[in-house]
């Protein structure tokens, strides 16, 4: 018999972590190739992903997420692979702006069908959207998303998520020295220009596939340097608990720009994450060798405080701190692949 869950938020992990934010990856399957996550020389045409029955139904999905908001998540992300390729998510995006006290929903994309679900989807509940953009020049940004995909298409999409409400649209961008650290200054420039905020991302040794090396790396204050060259900067305090970006505005009132520094300024104290993969496994920390089963027990019927339990074990549990740790000890663990499990 299914219980609904009596709204108590979960205990701290073991570093004192509250559990605040969920995001929930409700595909494995991209349509991109890009560098740094599923690279084309691995993954190419005939790559293997979930069969469709062994996905979460859209109904599963809701329901973990009622069980996780009991717990005292308030900010849902929608998460992928890329998330628009999965059929009807204007209709699971409707279920989860119907659970009472989610703040917030959003949703992180590389835009490439965005200009046709931005509407449908602000329609259905969603609040944000942050879009991957790791260039605005053609050539670079097919390097990137290794399939020649036109960066005209994306752009469409932000317009169209600022046309349908979803805004202030969030801009990733994902720097990787020797491919697009010379993209830094136009973007920034074009983020200015548009009054979007552009949040540039370390390249991560997120999986086992995407080639990693330490000198493929630009920094934080490398970072910070290069567009400070152009438009100086000033601090400002993080958004709020959990928010893994470091925030800095144009002195001249020009709006503002966000680091995610996991590797020079790693933030593993602050963070509040909870994962559910496509497959319904709870992962605790981006770097994760494995997770936590949750679908096995949903559809073996079990009940929702069964899970809420589980969910609780498994967080009251948790001393993730990959980022802060990373070395020589680090080398050789195993780890999920980024596009199993969202970004």
């Amino acid at each position: 018999m299914r219980m609904l869950p009596v709204p108590d938020p979960a205990p701290p992990d073991l570093l004192g972590r509250p559990l605040h934010d969920l995001r929930i990856s409700v595909t494995d399957r991209c349509n991109f190739r890009c560098v740094y996550c599923m690279p084309i020389e691995v993954y190419g045409r005939d790559a293997a992903f979930v069969p469709r029955a062994e996905l979460l139904t859209y109904e599963e999905m809701a329901r973990l997420a009622r069980v996780f908001v009991s717990l005292g998540v308030e900010k849902l992300r929608i998460t992928g692979g890329e998330p628009l390729v999965r059929r009807d998510l204007p209709d699971f995006v409707a279920m989860l702006a119907a659970i009472p006290d989610v703040a917030d929903i959003a949703l992180t994309t590389n835009g490439s069908a965005l200009a046709r679900l931005a509407g449908p989807l602000a329609d259905a509940g969603l609040r944000r959207v942050t879009v991957s953009l790791d260039s605005l020049d053609q050539e670079t940004f097919s390097r990137m998303n290794g399939i020649d995909f036109p960066v005209a298409r994306v752009l469409a999409g932000i317009d169209a998520a600022r046309d349908a409400g979803l805004a202030p649209v969030k801009v990733n961008v994902v720097i990787r020295r020797g491919l697009n650290d010379t993209d830094i200054v136009p973007l920034a420039g074009w983020a200015r220009t548009e009054g979007l905020t552009v949040r540039f991302i370390e390249y991560m040794d997120v999986g086992h596939t995407n080639g990693w090396k330490l000198d493929d790396v630009v920094g934080a204050e490398e970072i910070l340097e290069t567009i400070g060259r152009e438009w100086p900067l000033e601090p400002l305090e993080r958004a709020g608990p959990g928010e893994v970006a470091t925030r800095w505005r144009y002195s001249d009132g020009g709006g503002e720009v966000g680091i995610i520094a996991s590797v020079t300024r790693p933030f593993c104290g602050a963070c509040t994450r909870a994962r559910i993969s496509a497959v319904g496994e709870l992962y605790t920390c981006l770097f994760a060798a494995s997770g936590t089963d949750l679908r096995g027990p949903i559809r073996a019927g079990a009940a929702d405080e069964e899970i809420r339990d589980a969910i609780v074990r498994a967080w009251a549990g948790r001393d993730d701190r990959y980022s802060e740790r990373r070395s020589r000890e680090t080398e050789g663990l195993p780890r999920v692949e980024m596009f199993a499990i969202g970004g």
